[in-house]
């Protein structure tokens, strides 16, 4: 592991912060739902007027009560796909891809998620694969419990199929298209703030806990991992340039404190 450690991270480096990405389950959550820290530490960096905006594998319809209820302000759900925004008192709903292609895709998603229901024993969809439009969902740690041999195969049948895939802390989510997290971090920076993501990407946070979040720890000078990520430590490649003492809500609760108090002290 090359991280260090959270606590240690220089003050001034976070003075300059103007907003946190992050991760949803089991960044934020336990079980699904939001930890107690984690609400608090999102109202925590809302007074200080430090945007918060998950980034998550997460489907559209189970993204949209915590647009609703304001537990945040925006969402890009599906791995890019879908936005989801706060705005005039309801929920604004963007999509990455055109009418069209989401129609064409629906019909290869179903194909592809029927071939590996069939094909891999164990396997099944997500609880939330009814509020996913357009992408498919492999339950492999929510409620049912797939090990290593079963997931492989599960992510070489979608990318045999030219999708996309990836391993969350508890999906195996699969997509056509080239939108990612990435791709979505940069969207909704954008959307809502008219701001280059790339061009001040040393004045992001980016927060997450598993495999799939190894693009934006990549990419995130101020990368910070979970506690629990280290559930993950003999799959990572790319590990975030931190990692918090706590695990889920308290270790985002960590981050936020951090932030907060430097940008205060400033």
């Amino acid at each position: 592991m090359t991280s260090r450690s959270w606590g240690d991270i220089d003050a001034q480096i976070l003075s300059g912060v103007i907003g946190v990405l992050t991760d949803i389950d089991d960044t934020l959550t336990r079980n699904g739902i939001v930890e107690a820290d984690a609400r608090a530490a999102l109202q925590r960096l809302r007074d200080a007027d430090v945007p918060a905006i998950a980034i998550t594998g997460r489907p559209m319809g189970w993204s949209d009560p915590f647009v609703r209820d304001g537990t945040l302000d925006a969402i890009v759900a599906e791995n890019g796909a879908v936005a989801l925004l706060r705005e005039g008192g309801g929920v604004s709903i963007e999509y990455a891809q055109d009418d069209a292609t989401r129609r064409r895709n629906a019909q290869r998603l179903r194909q592809v998620a029927a071939k590996v229901l069939r094909e891999v024993p164990g396997t099944a969809l997500s609880r939330d694969h009814a509020g996913r439009v357009t992408d498919i969902a492999i339950d492999h740690s929510q409620f049912a419990h797939l090990d290593a041999a079963t997931i492989e195969p599960v992510v070489a049948m979608m990318r045999a199929h030219g999708m996309n895939a990836t391993v969350s802390s508890i999906h195996i989510n699969g997509w056509f298209g080239d939108h990612t997290k990435l791709s979505g971090a940069r969207w909704i920076v954008q959307r809502l703030f008219g701001r280059d993501l790339d061009a001040e990407l040393a004045r992001w946070v980016y927060v997450g806990d598993s495999t799939n979040d190894q693009e934006m720890f990549a990419h995130f000078p101020l990368s910070v991992g979970v506690a629990n990520l280290m559930r993950f430590a003999d799959q990572l490649t790319v590990w975030p340039a931190y990692m918090t003492r706590g695990e889920r809500g308290a270790g985002f609760a960590e981050v936020a404190k951090a932030i907060v108090a430097a940008r205060d002290a400033s």
